[in-house]
């Protein structure tokens, strides 16, 4: 099983990122893309493929991110005018879009959005507060006044499962769909290794604590911009203590219970699971294939 949003098929080539002039003949070539998108929802046929324009197309007055080469074409994306940092369930009809597309797709789009997102939120200098302008392709923001160099944002997210004799921990937050149940997740927090955030986070929403902790897959998350950092880890005493600040609700589940809600989704007696472009979704099954 794929982890959505992951293996990008695009050549990134960064060493056109650092050449202006060839990116400039790239960007006035005839067979240059321009990524089709709705502010930053994404533009899809019938069959859930995503559309791609002559660069010719783009405004006159956009900035343009070098997404990479298809095939030995350049691909392009328009910097909308606002960014959009609202969670994945705010975002209808890109999470209807999403449903539809393919695995590389949802990678081209996923890395597209999150930079898109990161320009269109990030035009001025942190350091002295004037305008910012695109460098390396659309990878870098500089500031002509201090000089100051700006990096796309990514932030790393530790996700969970938690084990006690062949259960799992599941938690759900009081925006998530009715009966609807993922792993435990927090931001990884400066000066901690990831498996002490995968501690504290634990320790903060459920009062458990864990042992043994190791990681298990990671996944790229374009609302806004986050690495997800997929861990399991084991805890030999299961009393709950739930901090309701943090999260609605926290249940251990069977293996039962799990193989019911992977298998039959929302028919599922048990709970309803994390959709599959998640990699909470992911780490259920992959938990399942290890407990046989």
């Amino acid at each position: 099983m794929e982890i959505a949003f992951g293996n990008q098929p695009l050549d990134r080539a960064d060493h056109l990122r650092t050449d202006p002039d060839r990116l400039a003949q790239l960007r006035s070539g005839t067979d240059a893309l321009l990524l089709r998108l709705d502010g930053l929802a994404p533009e899809i046929d019938a069959e859930g493929v995503l559309q791609w324009a002559p660069i010719a197309e783009a405004p006159a007055d956009a900035e343009l991110v070098f997404l990479g080469l298809s095939n030995g074409r350049a691909a392009f994306a328009a910097v909308p005018p606002a960014g959009d940092a609202g969670p994945a369930y705010a975002h209808r009809k890109s999470w209807d879009a999403i449903a539809l597309m393919s695995a590389g797709d949802l990678a081209i789009y996923g890395g597209a959005r999150s930079l898109l997102d990161w320009h269109a939120r990030h035009r001025f200098c942190a350091n002295c507060g004037e305008r910012t302008h695109p460098a390396k392709g659309g990878w870098q923001r500089n500031c002509g006044n201090c000089s100051a160099q700006h990096f796309p944002r990514v932030d790393p997210v530790a996700i969970m499962l938690v084990q006690h004799e062949g259960r799992l921990l599941l938690g759900r937050q009081s925006r998530f769909p009715p009966r609807s149940y993922s792993a435990l997740a927090g931001f990884v927090e400066p000066g901690e290794t990831i498996e002490e955030a995968v501690a504290r986070e634990t320790f903060e929403e459920a009062g458990v604590r864990l042992r043994d902790i190791r990681y298990i897959a990671s996944q790229p998350w374009p609302f806004p911009s986050q690495l997800m950092i997929g861990c399991i880890g084991h805890t030999d005493d299961p009393t709950l203590a739930i901090d309701k600040t943090e999260i609605e609700d926290a249940r251990w589940f069977t293996r039962d219970a799990v193989a019911e809600a992977i298998a039959r989704g929302k028919e599922s007696a048990s709970f309803l699971p994390p959709p599959r472009q998640a990699i909470a979704h992911y780490m259920l099954r992959w938990w399942l294939e290890q407990s046989i």
